[in-house]
């Protein structure tokens, strides 16, 4: 996976003087799309961040998000390793890459088209195999793990509130396990989420956690994400 401004438009001068703000472009037809995927494609449309991206050939807007905390955090080491869980399309190893990480592996349920040199897989992270397969593809500890994981939504809410919090405390437990000293943890989380518990543990393995919401991030959804850095190290390891 907000604080973004709506898309600079040109300014007109109409023929009786002062000046309009030009509106919002919209689809001319939305036959064959639901209300939600016209309603999606018309941000799209007017999202100054995904004109951006692709106009700089990102795989998704969310490039930018991982390259404003990295920018305030300095998430990404040179030469350092990275893993991205929930990695489609790409856009976090994109920037991963770009930013002078030696190796990248990302993993999603999704397939995701080449980003050489870094690796991506199809697997579930969920599967207990997944994680030592990312760290044998990693061929060592992360310095970073980054997670936009997001479950697939069933429309109940408990139900999804509880997959979502689940997630967020997988990708916790694997970071906590697989981290070098000093590394670094981001996840995506959400705004009224029952993250107490996260937060703590997070609080008790890292130097400092900060709950961050990138401009990128749209305005109107809940979504944050918790930047834990300082990794204290596991005892005896």
């Amino acid at each position: 996976m907000t604080d973004e401004e709506p898309p600079r438009k040109r300014m007109v001068r109409p023929p009786g003087g002062g000046q309009t703000r030009a509106k919002p472009a919209r689809l001319k037809t939305a036959r064959g799309r639901t209300g939600s995927q016209q309603a999606w494609l018309e941000r799209q449309i007017n999202d100054p961040f995904a004109a951006e991206a692709r106009a700089k050939g990102y795989r998704s807007r969310a490039a930018f998000k991982l390259s404003e905390m990295d920018d305030r955090f300095g998430l990404i080491r040179q030469g350092g390793r990275v893993i991205d869980l929930g990695c489609a399309p790409g856009g976090w190893v994109q920037i991963a890459v770009q930013r002078g990480a030696g190796r990248v592996v990302g993993v999603d349920l999704l397939p995701v088209d080449p980003l050489p040199p870094s690796e991506m897989i199809i697997m579930d992270f969920t599967d207990p195999a997944c994680g030592p397969h990312l760290i044998d593809l990693l061929g060592g500890p992360p310095d970073l793990v980054l997670s936009d994981m997001a479950p697939n939504t069933t429309g109940h809410r408990m139900t999804d509130h509880l997959r979502i919090v689940g997630l967020i405390e997988a990708a916790a437990d694997f970071a906590i396990a697989q981290l070098k000293p000093g590394g670094a943890f981001v996840t995506k989380a959400f705004q009224g989420g029952e993250l107490a518990e996260v937060i703590a543990r997070l609080k008790a393995n890292f130097v400092e956690v900060k709950q961050v919401k990138p401009k990128a991030s749209r305005s109107e959804s809940s979504e944050v994400y918790l930047v834990a850095t300082g990794f204290r190290g596991r005892a005896g390891a």
